[in-house]
C-alpha cells in the first residue's frame, strides 16, 4: 500500500502523552498532514509539511505506520518527528495553503477521545495513532 499523504507526529509528555494538533478556521480540529510530491519520501514530506503548516523545523525520527482512510481512500504515512526547541502550550501560524489560513496550535491528550469538533478524517487518524502509541507505551 503506497501512501499519498504524510503526517508528522510531534509528541510530548506532560503527565499524559500529548500530540500536536491545530484548529483550522474552516475545517475543525486537525493534525498536520499533506500530499506527497512526486518521488518524495514520506519522511521528507512529513518534515516539509511540519515546516509549511506549523512553521516548525523538525526531523523525522521513526515511522509509526500506514493507515488507509476508509472515508477518503487516502493512504497516510505517519512519522514521529522531533523538534529542536520546546514548543509552547498554544500558538498561531499563518499557513500559505489554499490562499492562506491562520492555524491555532495546541496539544491534545492522546488518550482522550476526540470531540465532534475534530474533522471526521482526523478522528480516524487519532484512533489509529492512539492504538499504536498507547499500546507501545504500555509494553515498556
Amino acid at each position: 500500500m503506497l501512501a499519498n499523504k504524510a503526517c508528522p507526529v510531534v509528541l510530548r509528555r506532560q503527565g499524559a502523552l500529548e500530540i500536536l494538533a491545530f484548529r483550522h478556521p474552516l475545517a475543525g480540529l486537525q493534525l498536520v498532514k499533506g500530499t506527497l510530491e512526486p518521488g518524495e519520501a514520506t519522511s521528507v514530506a512529513a518534515v516539509r509539511e511540519l515546516a509549511e503548516e506549523a512553521g516548525i523545523q523538525g526531523q523525522a525520527l521513526r515511522p509509526l505506520g500506514i493507515w488507509q482512510c476508509a472515508v477518503s481512500g487516502q493512504v497516510w504515512a505517519f512519522h514521529e518527528c522531533s523538534v529542536a526547541a520546546a514548543l509552547p502550550q498554544a500558538w498561531s501560524h499563518f499557513c500559505e495553503d489554499d490562499g492562506g489560513h491562520e492555524f491555532r496550535f495546541f496539544w491534545h491528550p492522546l488518550a482522550c477521545e476526540p470531540s465532534d469538533q475534530w474533522h471526521p478524517l482526523f478522528q480516524g487518524a487519532l484512533a489509529f495513532l492512539r492504538e499504536r502509541l498507547l499500546a507501545a507505551a504500555s509494553d515498556t
